[in-house]
Protein backbone atom coordinates (compact mmCIF):
# COMPACT_ATOMS: atom_id res chain seq x y z
CA UNK A 1 0.00 0.00 0.00
CA UNK A 2 1.66 3.27 -0.94
CA UNK A 3 2.09 6.64 1.38
CA UNK A 4 -1.22 7.92 0.16
CA UNK A 5 -3.38 5.42 0.23
CA UNK A 6 -2.11 4.55 3.84
CA UNK A 7 -3.06 8.23 4.93
CA UNK A 8 -6.20 8.32 2.87
CA UNK A 9 -7.25 5.04 4.56
CA UNK A 10 -6.02 6.34 8.39
CA UNK A 11 -8.16 9.79 7.61
CA UNK A 12 -11.04 7.32 6.49
CA UNK A 13 -10.89 5.41 9.38
CA UNK A 14 -10.52 8.22 11.65
CA UNK A 15 -13.33 10.09 10.38
CA UNK A 16 -15.63 6.96 10.54
CA UNK A 17 -14.59 6.44 14.28
CA UNK A 18 -15.19 10.28 15.45
CA UNK A 19 -18.77 9.73 13.32
CA UNK A 20 -19.64 6.61 15.25
CA UNK A 21 -18.46 8.24 18.67
CA UNK A 22 -20.38 11.41 18.26
CA UNK A 23 -23.43 8.88 17.18
CA UNK A 24 -22.45 7.16 20.73
CA UNK A 25 -22.33 10.10 22.65
CA UNK A 26 -25.68 11.35 21.04
CA UNK A 27 -27.56 8.37 22.34
CA UNK A 28 -26.30 8.49 25.76
CA UNK A 29 -27.02 11.74 25.78
CA UNK A 30 -29.31 11.44 28.74
CA UNK A 31 -27.02 9.23 30.82
CA UNK A 32 -24.65 11.81 30.64
CA UNK A 33 -26.90 14.74 31.35
CA UNK A 34 -27.55 13.05 34.31
CA UNK A 35 -23.44 12.06 35.08
CA UNK A 36 -23.08 15.59 34.72
CA UNK A 37 -25.99 16.55 36.92
CA UNK A 38 -24.64 14.24 39.88
CA UNK A 39 -21.11 15.97 39.65
CA UNK A 40 -22.93 19.44 40.15
CA UNK A 41 -24.56 17.76 43.00
CA UNK A 42 -21.12 16.78 44.42
CA UNK A 43 -20.00 19.60 43.67
CA UNK A 44 -22.79 21.66 45.96
CA UNK A 45 -22.33 19.28 48.41
CA UNK A 46 -18.43 18.89 48.65
CA UNK A 47 -17.60 22.10 50.82
CA UNK A 48 -20.08 20.95 53.91
CA UNK A 49 -19.11 17.57 53.44
CA UNK A 50 -15.86 18.72 54.45
CA UNK A 51 -16.37 21.21 56.77
CA UNK A 52 -18.68 18.49 58.92
CA UNK A 53 -15.65 16.10 58.45
CA UNK A 54 -13.17 18.59 59.96
CA UNK A 55 -15.02 20.58 62.51
CA UNK A 56 -16.87 17.26 63.78
CA UNK A 57 -15.06 14.47 62.28
CA UNK A 58 -18.48 12.85 60.53
CA UNK A 59 -17.13 10.56 58.52
CA UNK A 60 -17.90 11.59 54.39
CA UNK A 61 -20.40 9.06 53.78
CA UNK A 62 -22.40 9.85 56.56
CA UNK A 63 -22.01 13.48 55.60
CA UNK A 64 -23.35 12.96 52.47
CA UNK A 65 -26.50 10.77 53.42
CA UNK A 66 -27.02 14.05 56.13
CA UNK A 67 -27.23 15.71 52.95
CA UNK A 68 -29.20 13.90 51.20
CA UNK A 69 -32.35 13.37 54.47
CA UNK A 70 -31.76 17.59 55.07
CA UNK A 71 -32.68 17.94 51.16
CA UNK A 72 -35.33 15.29 51.36
CA UNK A 73 -37.12 16.56 54.39
CA UNK A 74 -36.91 19.89 53.14
CA UNK A 75 -39.10 18.62 50.08
CA UNK A 76 -41.44 17.19 52.79
CA UNK A 77 -41.47 20.32 54.47
CA UNK A 78 -42.71 22.36 51.25
CA UNK A 79 -44.82 19.83 50.11
CA UNK A 80 -46.60 20.10 53.57
CA UNK A 81 -46.79 23.26 53.79
CA UNK A 82 -47.97 23.74 50.26
CA UNK A 83 -50.45 20.84 49.09
CA UNK A 84 -52.93 21.85 51.82
CA UNK A 85 -53.25 25.40 51.20
CA UNK A 86 -52.73 25.07 47.37
CA UNK A 87 -55.89 22.26 47.74
CA UNK A 88 -57.92 24.62 49.90
CA UNK A 89 -57.48 27.74 47.49
CA UNK A 90 -58.65 25.52 44.04
CA UNK A 91 -61.18 24.23 46.02
CA UNK A 92 -61.91 27.74 46.98
CA UNK A 93 -61.57 28.81 43.44
CA UNK A 94 -63.92 25.46 41.82
CA UNK A 95 -66.59 25.37 44.20
CA UNK A 96 -68.38 22.23 45.10
CA UNK A 97 -67.10 19.49 42.99
CA UNK A 98 -70.23 18.04 40.87
CA UNK A 99 -70.05 14.27 41.72
CA UNK A 100 -72.23 12.93 38.47
CA UNK A 101 -71.69 13.94 34.67
CA UNK A 102 -75.08 15.19 34.49
CA UNK A 103 -74.26 17.92 37.58
CA UNK A 104 -71.07 18.41 36.19
CA UNK A 105 -72.69 19.91 32.60
CA UNK A 106 -74.80 22.22 34.38
CA UNK A 107 -72.41 23.47 36.68
CA UNK A 108 -70.30 23.99 33.72
CA UNK A 109 -73.10 26.14 32.00
CA UNK A 110 -73.94 28.04 34.79
CA UNK A 111 -70.88 28.67 35.92
CA UNK A 112 -68.65 31.72 34.98
CA UNK A 113 -64.85 32.73 35.05
CA UNK A 114 -62.22 30.37 36.12
CA UNK A 115 -64.45 27.92 37.66
CA UNK A 116 -66.38 27.64 34.07
CA UNK A 117 -63.11 27.21 32.09
CA UNK A 118 -62.41 24.31 34.55
CA UNK A 119 -65.76 22.34 34.60
CA UNK A 120 -66.14 22.92 30.90
CA UNK A 121 -62.97 21.30 29.91
CA UNK A 122 -63.17 18.65 32.65
CA UNK A 123 -66.70 17.91 31.35
CA UNK A 124 -64.95 18.14 27.48
CA UNK A 125 -62.46 15.25 28.63
CA UNK A 126 -64.74 12.97 30.41
CA UNK A 127 -66.60 13.09 27.13
CA UNK A 128 -64.14 11.96 25.08
CA UNK A 129 -62.93 9.43 27.55
CA UNK A 130 -61.40 6.22 25.45
CA UNK A 131 -62.69 2.61 26.92
CA UNK A 132 -60.78 0.65 29.50
CA UNK A 133 -58.83 -1.58 27.20
CA UNK A 134 -57.40 1.42 24.80
CA UNK A 135 -56.71 3.20 28.49
CA UNK A 136 -54.09 0.14 28.68
CA UNK A 137 -51.02 1.03 26.83
CA UNK A 138 -51.06 4.61 27.03
CA UNK A 139 -50.84 3.51 31.25
CA UNK A 140 -47.92 1.47 30.94
CA UNK A 141 -46.22 3.91 28.85
CA UNK A 142 -46.94 6.50 31.97
CA UNK A 143 -45.97 4.12 34.44
CA UNK A 144 -42.51 3.12 32.46
CA UNK A 145 -42.02 7.19 32.15
CA UNK A 146 -42.08 7.41 35.79
CA UNK A 147 -39.85 4.35 36.89
CA UNK A 148 -37.57 6.05 34.09
CA UNK A 149 -37.45 9.18 35.90
CA UNK A 150 -37.13 7.60 38.99
CA UNK A 151 -34.16 5.48 38.37
CA UNK A 152 -32.48 8.63 36.80
CA UNK A 153 -33.28 10.78 39.82
CA UNK A 154 -31.47 8.10 42.08
CA UNK A 155 -28.34 7.28 38.93
CA UNK A 156 -28.06 11.11 39.28
CA UNK A 157 -27.96 11.31 43.36
CA UNK A 158 -25.48 8.07 43.20
CA UNK A 159 -22.97 9.56 41.22
CA UNK A 160 -23.00 12.67 42.92
CA UNK A 161 -22.67 10.74 46.42
CA UNK A 162 -19.17 8.44 44.52
CA UNK A 163 -18.12 11.34 43.23
CA UNK A 164 -17.51 13.12 46.74
CA UNK A 165 -14.77 10.03 46.93
CA UNK A 166 -13.86 9.65 43.39
CA UNK A 167 -12.74 13.16 42.55
CA UNK A 168 -9.14 13.44 43.62
CA UNK A 169 -8.42 10.29 42.39
CA UNK A 170 -10.12 11.07 38.89
CA UNK A 171 -7.74 14.43 38.94
CA UNK A 172 -4.71 12.29 39.59
CA UNK A 173 -5.08 10.12 37.29
CA UNK A 174 -5.42 12.54 34.52
CA UNK A 175 -2.53 14.62 35.93
CA UNK A 176 -0.60 11.34 35.41
CA UNK A 177 -1.19 11.37 31.69
CA UNK A 178 -0.42 14.78 31.05
CA UNK A 179 2.84 16.49 30.36
CA UNK A 180 4.77 17.28 33.87
CA UNK A 181 4.64 21.19 33.11
CA UNK A 182 0.82 21.59 32.74
CA UNK A 183 -0.29 19.21 35.81
CA UNK A 184 -0.36 22.22 38.18
CA UNK A 185 -2.68 23.75 36.31
CA UNK A 186 -4.69 21.26 35.10
CA UNK A 187 -5.42 20.57 38.84
CA UNK A 188 -6.00 24.14 39.56
CA UNK A 189 -8.45 24.39 36.75
CA UNK A 190 -10.71 21.40 37.63
CA UNK A 191 -10.65 22.54 41.17
CA UNK A 192 -11.62 26.56 40.15
CA UNK A 193 -14.25 24.79 38.05
CA UNK A 194 -15.73 22.18 40.87
CA UNK A 195 -16.00 25.79 42.87
CA UNK A 196 -17.98 27.46 40.06
CA UNK A 197 -20.40 24.84 40.45
CA UNK A 198 -21.11 24.43 43.83
CA UNK A 199 -21.44 28.09 44.30
CA UNK A 200 -23.64 28.40 41.04
CA UNK A 201 -25.70 25.60 42.80
CA UNK A 202 -26.14 27.11 46.01
CA UNK A 203 -26.53 30.03 44.93
CA UNK A 204 -29.29 28.64 42.78
CA UNK A 205 -30.92 27.19 46.20
CA UNK A 206 -30.87 30.62 48.08
CA UNK A 207 -32.68 32.19 44.96
CA UNK A 208 -34.90 29.34 44.88
CA UNK A 209 -35.98 29.76 48.11
CA UNK A 210 -35.82 33.65 48.71
CA UNK A 211 -38.00 34.39 45.23
CA UNK A 212 -40.98 31.71 46.57
CA UNK A 213 -40.81 33.24 49.69
CA UNK A 214 -41.01 37.15 48.89
CA UNK A 215 -43.43 36.56 46.19
CA UNK A 216 -46.12 34.36 48.27
CA UNK A 217 -46.18 36.72 50.81
CA UNK A 218 -46.30 40.01 48.19
CA UNK A 219 -49.04 37.82 46.30
CA UNK A 220 -51.05 37.30 49.43
CA UNK A 221 -50.67 40.77 50.21
CA UNK A 222 -52.21 42.10 47.29
CA UNK A 223 -54.94 39.51 47.22
CA UNK A 224 -53.92 37.62 44.11
CA UNK A 225 -55.72 34.07 43.83
CA UNK A 226 -53.51 31.05 44.26
CA UNK A 227 -50.48 33.18 45.28
CA UNK A 228 -49.19 30.04 47.13
CA UNK A 229 -49.37 28.35 43.98
CA UNK A 230 -47.86 30.78 41.91
CA UNK A 231 -45.38 32.23 44.43
CA UNK A 232 -43.67 28.62 44.50
CA UNK A 233 -43.96 28.11 40.89
CA UNK A 234 -41.86 31.35 40.50
CA UNK A 235 -39.15 29.95 43.33
CA UNK A 236 -39.31 27.22 41.11
CA UNK A 237 -38.70 28.41 37.15
CA UNK A 238 -35.77 30.27 39.31
CA UNK A 239 -33.77 27.59 37.98
CA UNK A 240 -34.25 28.31 34.54
CA UNK A 241 -32.65 31.70 34.35
CA UNK A 242 -34.43 34.98 32.63
CA UNK A 243 -36.96 33.08 30.75
CA UNK A 244 -38.47 31.46 33.92
CA UNK A 245 -39.06 34.54 35.27
CA UNK A 246 -40.67 35.59 32.93
CA UNK A 247 -42.58 33.08 32.05
CA UNK A 248 -43.52 33.36 36.42
CA UNK A 249 -44.36 37.16 35.69
CA UNK A 250 -46.97 36.62 33.14
CA UNK A 251 -48.67 34.16 35.38
CA UNK A 252 -48.65 36.19 38.28
CA UNK A 253 -50.30 38.75 36.20
CA UNK A 254 -52.86 36.66 33.84
CA UNK A 255 -54.10 34.85 37.55
CA UNK A 256 -54.27 38.78 38.94
CA UNK A 257 -56.45 39.72 36.18
CA UNK A 258 -59.24 37.18 37.38
CA UNK A 259 -59.58 39.17 40.22
CA UNK A 260 -59.31 42.96 38.53
CA UNK A 261 -57.23 45.41 37.08
CA UNK A 262 -55.63 46.59 40.70
CA UNK A 263 -54.52 43.10 41.69
CA UNK A 264 -52.93 42.30 38.41
CA UNK A 265 -50.65 45.57 38.30
CA UNK A 266 -50.14 44.84 41.64
CA UNK A 267 -48.91 41.11 40.69
CA UNK A 268 -46.64 42.89 38.49
CA UNK A 269 -45.34 45.35 40.46
CA UNK A 270 -44.21 42.99 42.88
CA UNK A 271 -42.49 40.83 40.24
CA UNK A 272 -40.94 43.80 38.62
CA UNK A 273 -39.47 44.94 41.93
CA UNK A 274 -37.93 41.84 43.16
CA UNK A 275 -36.49 41.22 39.33
CA UNK A 276 -34.62 44.44 40.52
CA UNK A 277 -33.61 43.67 43.84
CA UNK A 278 -32.76 39.89 42.93
CA UNK A 279 -30.55 41.69 39.84
CA UNK A 280 -28.62 44.57 41.46
CA UNK A 281 -28.86 43.18 45.55
CA UNK A 282 -29.48 39.56 45.82
CA UNK A 283 -27.86 37.73 43.43
CA UNK A 284 -24.23 39.71 43.14
CA UNK A 285 -24.06 38.89 46.99
CA UNK A 286 -26.06 35.39 46.81
CA UNK A 287 -24.45 34.29 43.54
CA UNK A 288 -20.73 36.17 44.22
CA UNK A 289 -21.20 36.14 39.88
CA UNK A 290 -20.44 32.43 40.43
CA UNK A 291 -20.46 31.83 36.76
CA UNK A 292 -19.16 34.55 35.21
CA UNK A 293 -21.41 34.81 32.28
CA UNK A 294 -23.21 37.83 30.67
CA UNK A 295 -26.60 37.79 30.62
CA UNK A 296 -27.24 37.77 26.67
CA UNK A 297 -24.86 34.51 27.03
CA UNK A 298 -27.00 33.33 29.83
CA UNK A 299 -30.29 33.67 27.46
CA UNK A 300 -29.00 32.35 24.20
CA UNK A 301 -27.22 28.97 26.35
CA UNK A 302 -31.14 28.44 27.91
CA UNK A 303 -32.78 28.74 24.63
CA UNK A 304 -30.42 26.77 22.71
CA UNK A 305 -30.43 24.19 25.00
CA UNK A 306 -33.81 23.90 25.34
CA UNK A 307 -34.43 24.17 22.06
CA UNK A 308 -31.61 21.83 20.55
CA UNK A 309 -32.09 19.03 23.06
CA UNK A 310 -35.21 19.42 25.71
CA UNK A 311 -35.96 20.84 28.51
CA UNK A 312 -33.98 18.15 30.94
CA UNK A 313 -30.42 20.23 29.58
CA UNK A 314 -31.82 23.62 30.39
CA UNK A 315 -30.86 22.81 33.54
CA UNK A 316 -27.24 22.21 32.83
CA UNK A 317 -27.06 24.93 30.33
CA UNK A 318 -25.57 27.34 32.08
CA UNK A 319 -22.71 25.01 34.67
CA UNK A 320 -21.67 23.82 30.71
CA UNK A 321 -20.84 27.04 29.05
CA UNK A 322 -19.81 28.01 32.51
CA UNK A 323 -16.88 25.39 32.29
CA UNK A 324 -16.53 26.44 28.75
CA UNK A 325 -15.20 29.51 29.33
CA UNK A 326 -13.21 29.17 32.36
CA UNK A 327 -10.99 26.43 30.05
CA UNK A 328 -11.34 29.10 27.53
CA UNK A 329 -9.69 31.41 30.03
CA UNK A 330 -6.83 29.38 31.40
CA UNK A 331 -5.86 27.57 27.49
CA UNK A 332 -6.21 30.41 25.28
CA UNK A 333 -6.16 33.74 27.24
CA UNK A 334 -3.49 32.69 29.04
CA UNK A 335 -5.16 33.09 32.24
CA UNK A 336 -3.50 31.04 35.90
CA UNK A 337 -6.83 29.67 37.58
CA UNK A 338 -4.40 29.59 40.73
CA UNK A 339 -4.79 33.21 41.31
CA UNK A 340 -8.84 33.76 39.90
CA UNK A 341 -11.19 34.75 42.65
CA UNK A 342 -13.22 31.69 43.44
CA UNK A 343 -17.07 32.27 44.21
CA UNK A 344 -18.29 30.99 47.73
CA UNK A 345 -21.90 30.81 48.39
CA UNK A 346 -22.57 29.52 51.83
CA UNK A 347 -19.44 27.39 52.08
CA UNK A 348 -15.90 28.70 50.97
CA UNK A 349 -14.06 26.45 49.24
CA UNK A 350 -11.90 23.72 50.63
CA UNK A 351 -8.28 25.58 49.65
CA UNK A 352 -7.00 22.52 47.35
CA UNK A 353 -7.29 24.91 44.27
CA UNK A 354 -4.60 27.12 45.90
CA UNK A 355 -2.07 24.30 46.66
Amino acid sequence: MTGTARTAATATLVAVAIIVAALALWELRVVIALLFLGFVIASAMRPSVEWLHRRARVPRGIGVIIHYLCFLAAIAFFLYLVVPAAITQVDHAIGQVPTSRSQLHTAAVHSHGIRHEILTAVDKRLRQLPSGASLLHPAVTVTRKLFEILVGILFMFAVGAYWIFERDGTIALVQSIVPRKHRRVTRDTWMLIDMKLGAFVRGQFLLVVLVATLLSFAFWLDGEPYWLLIGAFAGIVELIPIVGPLAAGAIAVGAGLTAGWMVAIGAGLAVLILRQLEDYVIAPRVMGHAVGLSPLVVLVSVVAAGYLLGPLYVLIAIPMVSIAATVVDVVVRGRDPAVEEAPTVLFAGTGEARR
